[in-house]
Formats: C-alpha cells, sequence, structure tokens
C-alpha cells in the first residue's frame, strides 16, 4: 500500500466533508471546492501530518485562516487511523491513531518483497539507455556512475508500475571505429617493424588496452597480416578486438550487477538504411546545407548553438546522424513513449541539437528525458587518485571493484543527484564506521537479524502470529512513519529521476532504527510490547532489504 497516498486521500476527504458540513451549520459560507495540500510537518511536535487547507481558504470564504481552521475541526469526523486534529494557527495538524501504525506494520508484513510497488506508471512503456560505452576502450568513473543511476532508476521505474526496457547502445560504426581500426594496426606493425618505422595516428586511441588487444591477436594470428592489405589488416583486428572488449564490458557490467534487455548496435541502423533515411527527410524539408564538402544540418534553426555535421567530407555519416536515427527507432519505431539516456557532461550541448533535429524530422521531442551526469573524482589518502597501483594505468571499472567493492560503488555512485559533482571517497566507502553511510545501513540490517536470532536462541519464537500490536513510544511512532513513507519515494523517484532519494531515504531508516533501538528495548516481559516491537523491526528488515534491492546492494545478515 501506498501509505502516503492513502493518507493524502483520507485527510482530504475528511476536510472536505467538514467544510460541507460547516456550511450546512452557517460556519462557513458557500463556495466551491478548492485545492489544499497535506503535507508532512518539519517539526514532529506538530503532528504526523498538516493541511494549509484553512490558509487557502482564506480568500475563498473572506475569513482569517483561525476562523476556517477552527470551523474545519468543530465538524471533522475522524477516520480510524486519525487520532487527532488540531488548529494550528493557520493550519490543521493531524496525530495518526494506534490503529494506524499498527495497520502500516503488518501491511508490510503482508506484502514482503511487494511492498512499495504501486500503479503509479499505468503501464507507460519506458526505456532507459544507460552506459553505453564506446567498445574501444575500457568502461571509466564516469560510466560507473551512469550504470549505478540508470539502473537503479530502471528498477524503481519498473517497480512503480511503467513497462521498463534497459538498452545499451553500442557505437559500432562510424569515425571512432574507424580510429579504432588504425590505432590496433599501428601498434600491430609496431610491433613486428618497430615504433620508429610505423607512426602512430595523431588522433589515436593511446590506451594500453589498444596494444593488449594487438598483443592478444599476435599471439593468435603472428605476423600473418603484416604484409597484407591494410583493410583486410585492419577488418581482421576489429574483427577480434571490438568483440574482444565488448565481452569485458559486459562482465564487468555484470559484476556491477546491471541488467540489459537489449544491447543495439549502431551499425545496424546503418545497414537497413535508417541513417540515410534521416538524412534525405532533414534535406527534403530545408534544414540541411553544404559547406567545405561537408553536409550540415541547421540546429541552430531549433535553438542549439551551432549546426552539426551530418556527413563528413570523405562522405562518412556522423555519429550525430546515426543518433537522430537510433532516437527515431526508440520513440517512433518501437513506440516508447519516454525514452530516458544517462549521458556524461560532455555530451550537454548535444541534448539541444538532437531534440532539435528530432522535431524537425516530425518525432516529438518531448518524449526524450536526458539525465546529465557530472564527473567524479575518486579521493584516497586526502588526494585524487588517476592511476591504478596494481595495473600503473588509468582506473577502470574493475580497478574500483577491487577498491571498493560493488556495494559500496553502487552505494556511493547514487549518493547525490547526477547534476552535481562528486568525489568519491575510497577510504570512507571501504571504513566500518557510522561515518560510512552504506555500512551505516547495512548495519542497521544485520542488528534487527542478529536480534532476532538472539531472541530464537533465547527461546521467543519472533516468527509467531501476533495481531493485537500496539506503539505509543515516539521512536516507534517516528520509525513507522519513515517505512510508510517508501512507496512515496519510489513514486517521488520516478518522477524527478533523482535516485539519491532512494539511498537518502535507507539513511533515514537505518537512523530512525539506530534511535529506536536506544531508546526502546525489544526483549521485555510484557509479551504485547514484545511481539508488537518484533513485528516493528521485521518491517523494517522487510523495507531496508526492499530499497537495498532497488540499488542492487546486499542486505547482510551479519557484518
Amino acid at each position: 500500500m501506498d501509505f502516503s497516498k492513502e493518507i493524502n486521500r483520507i485527510i482530504t476527504e475528511s476536510v472536505i466533508n467538514a467544510i460541507k458540513e460547516a456550511q450546512k451549520n452557517g460556519e462557513l459560507p458557500k463556495a466551491d471546492e478548492y485545492a489544499f495540500s497535506v503535507e508532512v510537518p518539519k517539526d514532529p511536535s506538530f503532528g504526523d501530518f498538516s493541511t494549509n487547507a484553512a490558509m487557502t481558504g482564506a480568500r475563498i470564504f473572506r475569513k482569517s485562516p483561525a476562523q476556517i481552521a477552527e470551523a474545519i475541526v468543530n465538524n471533522i469526523v475522524l477516520h480510524p487511523w486519525l487520532a487527532s486534529a488540531e488548529v494550528a494557527g493557520a493550519f490543521i495538524n493531524f496525530r495518526m491513531s494506534s490503529a494506524y501504525f499498527s495497520d502500516v506494520v503488518k501491511n508490510i508484513a503482508a506484502e514482503g518483497a511487494d511492498y512499495g510497488r504501486s500503479d503509479f506508471g499505468k503501464g507507460k512503456k519506458v526505456m532507459v539507455e544507460y552506459v553505453s560505452a564506446n567498445p574501444t576502450g575500457m568502461m571509466h568513473m564516469g560510466n560507473a556512475r551512469g550504470g549505478a543511476l540508470g539502473d537503479s532508476l530502471a528498477t524503481v521505474l519498473k517497480l512503480t508500475g511503467f513497462d521498463v526496457t534497459r538498452e545499451f547502445y553500442i557505437n559500432d560504426a562510424g569515425n571512432q571505429i574507424e580510429k579504432f581500426k588504425d590505432s590496433l594496426e599501428a601498434r600491430y606493425l609496431q610491433h613486428f617493424l618497430g615504433e620508429d618505422a610505423v607512426t602512430f595516428p595523431e588522433d589515436g586511441y593511446k590506451g594500453a588496452d589498444i596494444t593488449d588487444r594487438a598483443e592478444e591477436f599476435i599471439e593468435i594470428n603472428g605476423d600473418r597480416y603484416v604484409n597484407s592489405d591494410p583493410d583486410e589488416r585492419k577488418n581482421a583486428l576489429l574483427a577480434y578486438a571490438l568483440p574482444k572488449n565488448m565481452q569485458i564490458i559486459r562482465a564487468n557490467l555484470e559484476e556491477y550487477r546491471a541488467e540489459y534487455d537489449n544491447w543495439f548496435s549502431e551499425s545496424t541502423l546503418h545497414k537497413s538504411g535508417a541513417v540515410n533515411e534521416i538524412i534525405d527527410i532533414l534535406t527534403k524539408n530545408g534544414h540541411t546545407y553544404s559547406q567545405d564538402g561537408a553536409l550540415w544540418y541547421r540546429a541552430t534553426d531549433f535553438g542549439a548553438e551551432k549546426d552539426e555535421v551530418l556527413i563528413r567530407k570523405n562522405g562518412t555519416p556522423t555519429y550525430f546522424a546515426a543518433d537522430i536515427a537510433y532516437h527515431r527507432n526508440k520513440i517512433e519505431e518501437r513506440g516508447f513513449e519516454k525514452a530516458i539516456n544517462i549521458w556524461g557532461a560532455d555530451h550537454y550541448g548535444h541534448i539541444a541539437r538532437l531534440k532539435g533535429a528530432l522535431d524537425a524530422i516530425g518525432v516529438d521531442s518531448s518524449k526524450l528525458d536526458v539525465i546529465v551526469v557530472q564527473l567524479v573524482r575518486l579521493m584516497q589518502n586526502g588526494e585524487a587518485v588517476k592511476m591504478s597501483k596494481r595495473t600503473g594505468r588509468s582506473i577502470t571499472l574493475s580497478d574500483l571493484f577491487d577498491m571498493t567493492g560493488v556495494d559500496a560503488a553502487r552505494f556511493f555512485f547514487n549518493l547525490r543527484r547526477a547534476d552535481t559533482h562528486f568525489d568519491f571517497d575510497i577510504d570512507l566507502s571501504v571504513a566500518k564506521t557510522n561515518q560510512n553511510p552504506v555500512y551505516y545501513v547495512q548495519y542497521a540490517h544485520a542488528r534487527i537479524c542478529s536480534i532476532l536470532s538472539v531472541l530464537r536462541a533465547e527461546g521467543t519464537d519472533p516468527d509467531r502470529e501476533y495481531s493485537d500490536t500496539v506503539y505509543t513510544e515516539t521512536a516507534e511512532k517516528e520509525l513507522i512513519n519513515k517505512l510508510s513513507s517508501y512507496s512515496d519515494e519510489l513514486v517521488k523517484t520516478a518522477s524527478d529521476y533523482d535516485v539519491s532519494r532512494i539511498t537518502k531515504y535507507t539513511v533515514d531508516v537505518a537512523t530512525a532504527f539506530h534511535a529506536f533501538y536506544n531508546d526502546c528495548r525489544v526483549k521485555v516481559d510484557d509479551e504485547k510490547t514484545m511481539y508488537s516491537r518484533i513485528a516493528l523491526i521485521k518491517a523494517v528488515k522487510t523495507v531496508l532489504e526492499n530499497a537495498l534491492a532497488v540499488l542492487k546492494v546486499t542486505a547482510p545478515e551479519k557484518m
């Protein structure tokens, strides 16, 4: 159950009915219904929920908010979940009843792993495309952050009722592939002829992985291609190196717990004629022009800062041309009502140009949402880390796993909003202290498991059914209120794409649990109190497991 949604409905209906009663008996004048909000007060001492119905109605009823609030409270019929309604100046504050707190805990127990799910998305068809690392090299920190965000967001969208497809776009065509082939060829020939005899391309890929692929190719083929036709040699190198790189990327993503439904190849867009079709449409509609031997798209006509090349001087379509075809394929041909892309900060200027191009070919660009992920800086011992101590090369995703583990990587990359720069503190991520947020949350779960285990060892059955629960302590109520908002947090995340809500939520739940643990003993002489608290910590355990599952972070039973 979405308790936040249900409480909003209950309070809204109760207030509307109270206004109608007040109008009947003359306490309020006749007027049309109007909108007001229901929120959680920032100060818990004000109550569990609050409404601004009196303040919003002041202009309509031509009375002071205090008078309106008094009239509403005088005529309100409290739902079983509402213990009281109190006037607080221009607001009306509500305190929840014991029945409400018990029902939250019971509902979590009944729904288990499904707790938090909703139909908010109404089956809307959505694609989330994330990572899509260039297969000409290994994955970097930007890929890591985008991977954690995209995969977790896709999970949130699915839990909130969207029809979700996860996709990886393989850039296996165009100029970057030509540079990849040239770079591989140079390293291959340098092995046999020497670096002085073979000049490495000025704009080639200089990463160590290029040398690795060339050396692996040599182990298999030796000098067989040294005297071959250049195209034959390059194509042979590509046929080996590209699948090898994709194999490594897939393996890294699998280790990272990132899932995909589709692996879409850019080359298929060229082979099918989809790219040429896009260029023909833009040209026919008057959105292109020729200059310096290249074909350009008039991106500035659609709000972009600069125009974009569609076909280079050498006759090769650009990545941008293929990207238009790809997004047309997503939105028109495959019918996604929303295409969500996770892109690095270096792609920011590409957004307006792509959206304008979609509009230029008659595709609704509002169906494309782009989340820009800002840069990450790895920090260790107070200094930026750029090279792997193990290999002496730039840090890859695998290196990060070795340093922090997958749990910490996925949690930390979702600690901040995607559009903020982030310093990833490696030392903090592996620290077994409460200052480490992932440890802090996991420890809360492990502590609950330990409590339940001790109870069993001492002869108390924590799995015994007990329906007569009661919660009176402040720490109990605050913890339950936090648990009740889980579905709402998922809906908000699905709405604004801010997955950091979920990491913050798990920390908040852990904090509320630790406060409860310090204030309320679980094993007490009074059976009713004891089994009520057993049910509560089991509910916390369920919610932590569900929320950590969104992040693909484990919920350990021992630490």
